[in-house]
């Protein structure tokens, strides 16, 4: 075990609360080096029975980051905090450098295209009333998602990484929605994202943040890896 000091000692007091898309902060956390702990929160036992976690989101959602005094939700939102926060690093390119703009578009893309719309999608599938599993949001919602799944596309056609040719925080936000499609929203993959996917979930910040991550890791095996 390291022994935190410098940044460190300030970022030993992060708390990541619930997994889900807290995925992403831990693998982000994993990939920076920061040191951080992993407090569950179990969505199908109810939050209105864990008042502690309603005192850091009174909405009940996950995930949630408590920082010392500073308080975060969205997940996207966190990441930058962070990165921000503990940088620079080269997960997130500076405004000057020429890749920010794809940089910007592919870390928010993977959220709100992506993300968001499979979770439409998967709780119809998964959730609904049989009647109601192909119901016309659902199918709007993953209309939704291939259209943006076309953009990661044709740009995994032209680099290695959504942003270029280096992986960034972008990659940790594309990367954990396109998992989830193919886990929980039954999506296949071409030969294009599934080498990307291949190279992104074989780093070893992703292999780190999966061994904290233990209900993400059984959930991921059970779902076909």
């Amino acid at each position: 075990m390291r022994i935190a000091s410098g940044l460190e000692e300030i970022a030993a007091m992060i708390t990541l609360f619930g997994e889900g898309r807290g995925f992403r902060i831990a693998w982000l956390l994993e990939e920076m080096g920061l040191p951080y702990r992993l407090r569950p929160v179990d969505l199908l036992a109810g939050v209105e029975n864990d008042p502690e976690f309603l005192t850091i989101n009174p909405a009940g959602f996950i995930p949630a980051v408590q920082d010392g005094d500073v308080i975060m939700v969205e997940s996207i939102a966190i990441m930058e905090y962070l990165m921000a926060r503990y940088g620079p690093t080269p997960l997130a390119p500076e405004p000057h450098e020429p890749v920010f703009p794809l940089y910007q578009q592919f870390l928010h893309l993977g959220e709100a295209g992506l993300a968001a719309s499979m979770y439409f999608v998967s709780g119809a599938r998964h959730i609904a009333p049989e009647g109601e599993r192909n119901n016309w949001s659902a199918r709007q919602a993953m209309s939704v998602f291939e259209s943006r799944l076309g953009l990661v596309t044709r740009q995994l056609e032209r680099t290695p990484y959504v942003a270029g040719e280096a992986f960034t925080a972008a990659d940790i936000s594309v990367a954990y929605a396109l998992l989830q499609a193919r886990r929980n929203g039954g999506v296949v993959y071409g030969e294009v994202e599934g080498a990307y996917l291949s190279r992104v979930t074989g780093r070893d910040a992703y292999k780190q943040a999966m061994d904290m991550c233990q209900d993400t890791k059984a959930w991921a095996a059970a779902r076909g890896g």
